[in-house]
């Protein structure tokens, strides 16, 4: 599959002993900058999407914590539009040949939020022709499934795309751009298949799901 490569890398605690020999103020300045990323960390963790709202799957899903910053893989069809600055992204994955990841954006305002959202949508709807430009002999086809609307939140588009190389697999995705006020979020599922092994309705739950906790 195109869109992430999962799997997380292990964190290697760093040793602390020095620490005991710094002055009251430093530790004070510590706590105080390290105050800010403790509560970042939860406001991320609570806004994500848990493995059971995604769309159900025989095997069950398997998610990773959510972590700062992109995917090491850029995510198919957004590779510069997604930016760094500001997200956080949770992993999740399958035992066959489905996969998920779910990026967040927390911007500067609102208008910027709203840009953002436009300018993935785009992204989205123009992802199987730009494909198929850098992959000539190739097929592909994509469908816009409308909106999702949440009370108190700026709703939801879901885009679906289909890519198939010559004498190869093919594969479908379905993405989901949703924001509230200053939060954007992308929600990308995918799977080996094409538009009519797309679970819309079901996708379509997880997005109000995704919607709800992005208000929180």
């Amino acid at each position: 599959m195109k869109f992430t490569a999962f799997g997380r890398r292990s964190a290697v605690a760093a040793a602390i002993t020095a620490a005991c020999a710094l002055a009251v103020p430093a530790v004070g300045a510590a706590q105080a900058s390290a105050a800010p990323e403790r509560a970042g960390a939860r406001v991320a963790t609570a806004a994500f999407l848990s493995a059971s709202q995604l769309p159900p799957h025989d095997g069950g899903w398997v998610a990773d914590s959510p972590a700062a910053g992109l995917p090491e893989t850029p995510v198919f069809c957004f590779g510069e539009e997604l930016p760094a600055d500001g997200a956080w992204h949770r992993e999740f994955r399958t035992d066959l040949d489905t996969g998920a990841v779910q990026v967040i954006v927390e911007t500067g305002d609102a208008a910027e939020a709203a840009e953002l959202a436009d300018t993935l949508h785009e992204a989205a709807a123009d992802c199987a022709a730009d494909w198929l430009r850098e992959n000539p002999g190739s097929a592909a086809a994509w469908d816009d499934y409308g909106t999702v609307s949440v009370r108190g939140t700026d709703g939801a588009r879901i885009v679906g795309v289909h890519t198939a190389p010559p004498e190869a697999g093919m594969d479908v995705e379905l993405f989901g751009i949703g924001r509230d006020g200053t939060r954007v979020t992308l929600v990308d599922w995918g799977q080996m298949g094409d538009l009519a092994h797309a679970p819309v309705a079901d996708f379509r739950v997880t997005m109000r799901a995704a919607l709800g906790k992005l208000a929180r």
